[in-house]
């Protein structure tokens, strides 16, 4: 993988592991329903959550937007000298960062923060550009490089893109600027280097591994926190259960198993595939496992997601993932959802296998709200650790 060169330089050059405290907005879904217009919204996109995950073509990378409509933690960046401050999703389910530009004339961009390159003495334009296409429309983006800080880090000369025109539904509703992609290099659009790999390059990393911490009971000031550099070991409980991953684009890992309470399904006999994303919120589970999940947990499928009574949550059973040999439970309060006394379950449906053909799921802020995540770019593996 083409950013493993770098790394082993790194375990002894840089000091310290950065800590990145991320916020807890509300989501874009919340927004949009109080707005009124989440149901025309979601009427009129072709959404599966898998799409994200199909090999791109191009210039042009396809991400359903709609992977983003309950992601809600986000943090602090700077671009350019002097700086300019960003919100941006970290998102280790994409790996291109880009933030909004003063060029951008649609609405979407007028209530966030934007880029003016002609404010940055030391951005660099490339003259190419890309395309993003989403469920809504198209983010067209015009690449670039300037100066990216975040914290302490510093990495000069970081290729980024710069949008020039967004779908105002949903990005006028996102509490956060822009993305900050943290999956593998291989996966950017048109050969751009990643954030990531510019701060190993530039030996701004104490060692090549970042990490995640989502709190179970978030605030806007205090959502969990990101830490560049290593791991935190105050925010988890116990040893880390480490797992290769078995396609460097995405931070991708083998299923072993997936149970209901106690009951094995055995779906995961023939192999499964779960993506470790930062940028999704729910858990993803393969269409032809739905129907099991819902009669098993008493759901109703309706508009708003699949519902279940409130009063017979304490009752439900708890869901298991078996992951390198670690059982990793969810209880109910942690995939039901109890959103002012109407409660539904914290997954939805997708309809794609992996690109191998195995079932996909895909392990959202559900799941990394109950387990502390390390990702370890020298030896391409994901760690789990039951969060603090």
């Amino acid at each position: 993988m083409k950013w493993l060169p770098v790394v082993l330089a790194c375990l002894q050059l840089a000091e310290g592991a950065v800590r990145i405290s991320l916020k807890k907005g509300l989501s874009i879904r919340d927004k949009m329903r109080a707005a009124g217009v989440l149901d025309d919204f979601l009427k009129h996109i072709k959404y599966d959550s898998v799409k994200k995950y199909q090999p791109s073509q191009g210039s042009v990378v396809r991400e359903p937007i709609t992977n983003h409509l309950d992601s809600s933690y986000f943090g602090e960046i700077s671009i350019g000298e002097p700086p300019q401050k960003f919100l941006v999703l970290f998102d280790t389910g994409s790996s291109n960062l880009w933030v909004p530009s003063t060029d951008c004339k649609s609405p979407a961009c007028f209530n966030h923060a934007k880029f003016k390159a002609s404010d940055s003495v030391t951005f660099t334009p490339s003259g190419q550009s890309s395309t993003v296409s989403y469920g809504s429309g198209s983010v067209t983006i015009v690449l670039g490089s300037d100066t990216l800080r975040i914290q302490s880090i510093t990495v000069t000369n970081q290729a980024f893109g710069l949008s020039q025109d967004e779908p105002t539904q949903p990005f006028y509703f996102a509490d956060f600027d822009g993305i900050l992609g943290m999956a593998y290099p291989s996966l950017a659009v048109g050969g751009m280097a990643t954030a990531l790999e510019g701060m190993l390059e530039q030996d701004q990393l104490a060692e090549p591994i970042f990490s995640f911490y989502f709190a179970r009971q978030p605030t806007y000031e205090y959502g969990g926190e990101l830490i560049l550099g290593g791991v935190d070991p105050q925010l988890f409980q116990g040893d880390i259960t480490w797992v290769p991953v078995t396609q460097e684009l995405y931070w991708q890992v083998a299923l072993e198993e997936f149970a209901i309470g106690q009951s094995v399904t055995g779906w995961c006999s023939q192999g499964c595939q779960a993506i470790v994303d930062t940028g999704t919120f729910l858990l993803t589970v393969p269409q032809e496992y739905i129907q099991s999940i819902l009669e098993a947990l008493g759901a109703q499928e309706t508009s708003y997601g699949y519902a279940v009574d409130c009063n017979d949550t304490q009752s439900m059973p708890p869901i298991t993932f078996s992951i390198g040999g670690a059982q990793l439970p969810l209880s109910p309060s942690a995939y039901v959802l109890n959103s002012n006394g109407y409660c539904t379950l914290g997954i939805e449906v997708t309809y794609l296998p992996s690109q191998d053909g195995q079932p996909l799921w895909i392990l959202g802020d559900i799941f990394l709200k109950e387990y502390y995540t390390a990702f370890d770019m020298a030896n391409n593996r994901v760690g789990f650790a039951l969060s603090a």
